[in-house]
């Protein structure tokens, strides 16, 4: 069994693990990424959407503001890359139609609307017939709509490449083993244990582990955040040539109470999702979410008929009770979490990748991050709840 040794260890090699590993190492410090099967997992099957407006919930106003900073960060993380790599990010700037199918749906939409207005969001409230007008294969009983200029989307699987290609270039190394135990002395991480037995020791750790951060050992249960998986199934379709394209815009429908959203990708694919289920580790496809998931958009979108269905897929999002990212010091010196991230893994890529980032290198939570910290879920043992945490910083 080996001892290897790196300055940070990245539990976790999916969107959030591969951009944070990319940054330190793009600063000259020595990264090792632990995973299996990096960029194949959650951050291979979402859709990709950038919608921090669309998708915004009562009361959320917090994660609104990383989520829009979230959003901000996108085109200069891509341009970055791209120039990297040479490969495509797979930023698509599209914006956003939500859309309701009759009328108690568009009361809702239009419920929500005033409330992104009144938290300052910019968003156009349109008619049935200028929805369609936007949108021309709509379904002709869509009566509403909402146009939201600044939500896009992003092909979340040629990101993952570039990704790869890129911690590839700044020197990154990536063992495809899985993490077993956190190692400690005290309350200090000093490093992991992987599958294979061998150890890789380290100051610095980073756990970028999603839906699996719960079976993370070596971790006391007290400062373990509360995050677990919730399960969406997704498929993907192919759009003939005469029918494209098939929607010019990301859209998100409501369809007699039903939610549903439709991502177009250049050449001709449309991703369709997602279920929510509480199912734990199960990522089965099964048939009642397929038929779900095609009987709402087929109300909204009836071309949908017309379509292949090349892909269908479950994923695990990684949910916390208050649906917000755990980012931050986590209890143990040494150690910092990046986790949590539940439907918003995609758009909070980079600006999680520039808050761990900076955490590691200077000791210091950026104040964007602060709301994130996972002692809010502590009432009782560890620090007390909202106390100010610290993270040691690299000393090179």
């Amino acid at each position: 069994m080996a001892e290897l040794r790196s300055e940070v260890v990245v539990v976790g090699g999916g969107l959030i693990g591969l951009a944070t590993a990319w940054r330190l190492a793009a600063d000259g410090i020595q990264v090792t990424v632990c995973d299996p099967t990096p960029g194949s997992q959650t951050s291979s099957v979402a859709a990709g959407m950038l919608a921090p407006v669309t998708e915004v919930e009562y009361g959320e106003d917090a994660l609104l503001a990383l989520n829009l900073a979230g959003v901000a960060a996108w085109p200069a993380f891509a341009e970055e890359l791209e120039a990297v790599t040479g490969l495509p990010a797979g930023l698509h700037r599209t914006g956003t139609l939500s859309v309701a199918y009759d009328a108690d749906d568009a009361a809702a939409l239009h419920r929500l609307a005033d409330y992104q207005r009144r938290l300052g969001l910019e968003v156009e409230q349109l008619t049935g017939r200028e929805t369609r007008k936007r949108e021309p294969l709509l379904a002709s009983g869509v009566t509403a709509g909402v146009w939201v200029a600044g939500d896009h989307s992003v092909d979340n699987r040629q990101t993952v490449a570039a990704l790869l290609r890129a911690v590839e270039l700044t020197g990154v190394q990536l063992i495809r083993q899985r993490v077993v135990r956190v190692l400690t002395t005290g309350t200090t991480a000093v490093g992991v244990e992987l599958d294979n037995g061998d150890t890789v020791l380290a100051p610095h750790l980073v756990a970028a582990a999603g839906p699996w951060t719960a079976q993370l050992d070596g971790i006391p249960a007290e400062l373990r955040p509360p995050v677990r998986p919730v399960k969406g199934e997704i498929l993907r379709l192919q759009v003939p040539k005469a029918y494209r394209p098939a929607l010019n815009h990301t859209v998100r429908a409501t369809a007699r109470g039903f939610s549903v959203y439709l991502v177009p990708r250049p050449g001709g694919e449309l991703v369709v999702g997602a279920t929510t289920s509480e199912l734990g580790y199960d990522t089965r496809v099964l048939a009642g979410g397929v038929f779900a998931l095609l009987r709402d958009a087929r109300m909204v979108l009836p071309v949908i008929d017309e379509l292949e269905l090349v892909e269908t897929l479950a994923g695990l999002r990684p949910a916390t009770p208050d649906n917000a990212p755990v980012l931050g010091a986590s209890g143990l010196d040494g150690l910092v979490w990046a986790t949590g991230h539940y439907r918003n893994g995609v758009l909070l890529t980079p600006i999680t990748a520039q808050v761990i980032a900076e955490t590691v290198r200077t000791g210091v939570l950026p104040e964007l991050a602060e709301p994130f910290l996972a002692s809010r879920f502590r009432s009782h043992g560890g620090r007390p709840q909202g106390a100010p945490e610290e993270v040691p910083k690299v000393v090179r």
